[in-house]
């Protein structure tokens, strides 16, 4: 008797199943990754921010100058954000020697992580003892999500 050699078609399915598997599982790490980069950088730029509006604002005794298109151009960093949305400066309403950082554009996912991570330094984590996070915001379904951090005295 002859014996034949090749593949089956089972076998065939077999390993295209289990390539399907692993890319699967690559594409969800590479998001995974995407994400955690675009929240580190807004961490960046966020420091970079409060940074900046105390150097250029420190003199003062309040922080009642806060002009959004001034204090960006000044410490260089783009208003734009990685979520497609914009980095806002305001003053407390309550409070002229507190500032507010607010955070545009994000998604109800991206919102609900930004609001859940400690941002020290903030008003809110150093009131709380460390215990909240320090940034508020109503986190609903759509990309038009803000998220604000109170910096100041």
């Amino acid at each position: 008797m002859r014996q034949e050699s090749g593949r089956s078609m089972i076998e065939m399915i077999g390993v295209l199943a289990i390539m399907a598997i692993i890319t699967a599982g690559a594409f969800a790490l590479i998001s995974t990754a995407f994400h955690t980069q675009k929240r580190a950088r807004v961490t960046d730029d966020v420091a970079n921010i409060v940074t900046g509006v105390r150097s250029l604002l420190g003199e003062y005794d309040d922080f009642s100058n806060i002009d959004n298109s001034t204090i960006f151009g000044a410490i260089a960093v783009s208003n734009k954000n990685p979520y497609g949305g914009t980095y806002e400066l305001a003053v407390d309403a309550s409070n002229a020697r507190r500032f507010v950082v607010s955070i545009n554009g994000l998604s109800k996912s991206d919102c609900e992580g930004l609001v859940m991570k400690a941002w020290t330094d903030s008003i809110g984590y150093e009131e709380s003892n460390h215990k909240e996070s320090g940034a508020t915001g109503k986190c609903v379904d759509g990309n038009k999500n803000v998220v604000s951090i109170t910096y100041g005295e």
